[in-house]
């Protein structure tokens, strides 16, 4: 028993701190729907996929070498150029990353490409989502982001003998982080109302968990260009980037703030 309430608490550790990027991705993504509907698209987002999660979980249980096994038709390569292996799993991080590198482009380049921000503001006031296609979004992309932590706690009860037991623990554990992530979720968004200028931050955080699973899903795939495999970023260099970055802006702010003070 105190062996699987240990197993409990890794897990749910381990889905709050990999959901980081699915809370800044819910956050940033919600503020494309309707104002008033941004909270109920943030909860029903994260509810749906909180259900969805379960439900990957069992498929994942059941077909889980049929994900880490590389498709035959998707194998194969160019003389000593590239060569690749992809399976299910390479697939869905590849797809997911790069939507999330093209999402956060796209945001940054809307930011810095508009001449002024009342003109900005009436672009994205003609841009906004329905308050559905912001759910379904959401929905996706979380499905995307939890894979890993998924296959993660997979692993960390791979040792539990009751295979039944083994999923109850994964299950309660995906709940709990999921009812941790819908009360931040408002807190987070609420920030970075607030706090126009960490947008900027939070987008480029996005850009590199993108970079982040495109290089893991290159791993996946095998994929190798000119001989050489592409390797995975770690998470700690991960986590070390965003500390440089939240450092970096911080001290930044404060010294724009002294130069105005000047001024």
């Amino acid at each position: 028993m105190l062996e699987n309430i240990f197993t409990l608490l890794m897990l749910v550790l381990l889905q709050a701190v990999l959901g980081f990027d699915n809370l800044l991705y819910i956050s940033l993504e919600s503020k494309k729907a309707p104002e008033i509907k941004q909270k109920r698209v943030r909860k029903v987002g994260i509810l749906v996929a909180i259900v969805l999660r379960i439900i990957l979980l069992f498929l994942l249980v059941s077909i889980i070498d049929y994900f880490k096994e590389p498709f035959s038709f998707l194998t194969g390569g160019i003389d000593d150029i590239v060569n690749f292996a992809f399976n299910g799993h390479s697939i869905i991080v590849l797809l997911g990353g790069g939507f999330i590198i093209y999402t956060a482009i796209k945001e940054i380049w809307h930011m810095i490409g508009t001449p002024d921000l009342e003109h900005s503001e009436m672009v994205e006031a003609r841009s906004k989502k329905t308050a559905n296609a912001a759910i379904v979004s959401i929905v996706i992309m979380n499905l995307v982001f939890s894979f890993d932590s998924i296959l993660a706690a997979i692993g960390l009860t791979s040792e539990i003998e009751n295979s039944t037991t083994a999923f109850i623990i994964m299950a309660i554990a995906i709940v709990v982080s999921g009812l941790l992530m819908l009360f931040l979720a408002d807190r987070v968004s609420a920030f970075l109302a607030k706090n126009k200028m960490y947008e900027v931050l939070g987008l480029f955080i996005l850009f590199i968990v993108g970079i982040m699973l495109v290089t893991e899903g290159g791993h996946l795939a095998h994929i190798k260009i000119f001989g050489n495999e592409i390797v995975p970023m770690s998470k700690t260099t991960f986590y070390f980037v965003i500390v440089i970055l939240i450092i970096t802006d911080i001290v930044q702010g404060k010294y724009q703030k002294k130069l105005l003070a000047k001024k």
